[in-house]
């Protein structure tokens, strides 16, 4: 809990007056606290439950300590040979950098523009503190043992680009940002030549490159759930039989398979992109054939594919296609010059509804969309080595000194996926929406925009998709030896 009687605790009183730089101290401390309280708790439930636990409960606060901080990528040292562990549970991660996030916004918000960054250095400095503790405490004897120095500085590293984030999307929200956090790579591309500059491109490529992570992401959450499936209907349910080792066992590994399912999700997207992911030095799983050899007994390894050849796992490439589909979409309809739409005091098509006015600052050329499409690839592709590099890491020395995909194979891969999607479809998008409409049909008015000729052509679509079908159930119908219908399903007899 991090609220008592209606009063944050750790919070000093008199925060906007007195001594604002203590307050903002104490809620970084109190942002730490609560992220390991999510990770301590359970282990200390644990603990209580396990019948003859053979350690006390110093060892279960040591081995919670460690877990916070494998969960911001710090790495720890495993068991009486010291065996590197630095596999990230991202789940852990993820809501450390998410509270962290909040928690510099808010004191950014708070603290107001004039002094931006006094405010987050001393949250990030009570986080780091914290951080400093656990690390000392986590350094004696244990299944899990924490190197002090180096273990301190990557959650400060990870503490200080979550707050540094959270400030400038406080900024953003204010408007007194000067861009979105990487806007400015994507902004180099206003200065190329005129042929292949796309016109205020920085958001489309950022909505685009989001979307197909979504569709990647999407992928592999799909492929983990049906190897789930397989493996409980004909697989034998390998992963259950794991599970069955008392109450106090199967709760702690469900506990810990849930912090590393994100883990997961981005292996099967590796999996899905084609370069597939290792579970240790020489072994691979990927849609053309799996090696595997021994794996260590955990609910998530029960999942991999058996090994062999791929035959029709190749099949799983499909996604990667149909994660480019929607990008492929933003950046020819931005192509073509429907982009940003704004308030404004002009209905489209006549028609009752929200006022919309549309960006009237024309469409891109072919090479400029071009250019807009290879810029989100590599956006996608960078994205993609970095989540391949954060799931990954090592179990321990030897064998298992790393696990998950290859960071600049993943990249590879989701760039040229990407890129082969996206380039086609968005011109074949952006020269659909700006074909001209034929003599003689009935269609907008010429001043409503892009916007309604675009929506009354889909509509035009829809109902010839529906003549269409009504045709061909009138001839599924029509009895034996009767004509066929006409094109607009009429019978040609009437």
């Amino acid at each position: 809990m991090t609220q008592l009687m209606g009063r944050p605790i750790l919070e000093a009183p008199g925060e906007l007056g007195g001594r604002p730089a203590l307050a903002d101290l104490l809620a970084g401390v109190r942002t730490a606290l609560v992220g390991l309280a999510v990770v301590g708790v359970p282990v200390l439930g644990l603990w209580v439950v396990t019948p003859y636990a053979d350690d006390g409960a110093a060892a279960a606060t040591r081995l919670a300590g460690a877990l916070w901080l494998l969960g911001h990528g710090a790495p720890v040292l495993r068991g009486e040979a010291d065996a590197p562990l630095s596999v990230t549970p991202l789940l852990v991660g993820a809501l450390a950098v998410v509270r962290l996030h909040r928690a510099g916004a808010g004191v950014a918000a708070r603290r107001g523009l004039r002094s931006r960054w006094g405010g987050p250095v001393a949250l990030w400095a009570g986080y780091s503190a914290v951080a400093v503790a656990v690390a000392v405490h986590c350094a004696g004897a244990g299944l899990f043992r924490s190197r002090v120095l180096l273990d301190v500085l990557v959650v400060a590293l990870v503490a200080g680009l979550a707050t540094a984030a959270g400030v400038r999307s406080a900024e953003a929200v204010a408007g007194a940002g000067d861009a979105p956090v990487g806007a400015f790579p994507l902004d180099r591309l206003e200065l190329l030549p005129p042929p292949y500059r796309p016109a205020g491109a920085a958001p489309v490529v950022r909505a685009a490159a989001l979307a197909a992570g979504a569709g990647l992401v999407a992928a592999g959450g799909v492929l983990v759930a049906v190897s789930a499936v397989l493996d409980a209907v004909t697989g034998g349910g390998r992963g259950m039989a794991l599970l069955g080792r008392g109450p106090a066992a199967l709760l702690g590994l469900l506990l810990l398979t849930l912090a590393l399912l994100p883990n997961a999700v981005l292996w099967g997207a590796a999996y899905a992109l084609g370069p597939g992911f290792a579970v240790g030095a020489g072994t691979v799983a990927s849609p053309g054939g799996t090696v595997l050899g021994p794996v260590p007994e955990f609910p998530l390894f029960a999942l991999l594919p058996a090994d062999g050849p791929g035959g029709w796992r190749w099949a799983v490439l499909v996604l990667p296609l149909l994660a480019g589909v929607v990008p492929a979409v933003l950046l020819g309809r931005a192509a073509a010059g429907l982009r940003r739409p704004v308030a404004g005091s002009e209905r489209v098509g006549g028609m009752e509804g929200p006022e919309v006015a549309e960006d009237r600052s024309g469409p891109w050329p072919p090479a400029a969309t071009v250019t807009a499409a290879l810029a989100a690839a590599l956006v996608v592709g960078a994205g993609a080595a970095v989540l391949g590099w954060l799931s990954g890491g090592a179990l321990a020395g030897g064998r298992m000194a790393w696990l998950g995909p290859l960071p600049w194979r993943a990249g590879l891969a989701a760039a040229g996926w990407f890129a082969l999607v996206a380039v086609p479809g968005a011109l074949l998008v952006r020269l659909r929406a700006l074909a001209p409409v034929r003599p003689g049909a009935s269609g907008p008015a010429d001043g409503q925009g892009a916007y309604a000729r675009l929506a009354w052509r889909a509509r035009r679509g829809a109902l010839r998709l529906r003549a269409r079908a009504h045709a061909l159930v009138l001839w599924l119908a029509r009895p034996s030896g009767a004509p066929a219908p006409g094109p607009d399903g009429r019978d040609p007899i009437d």
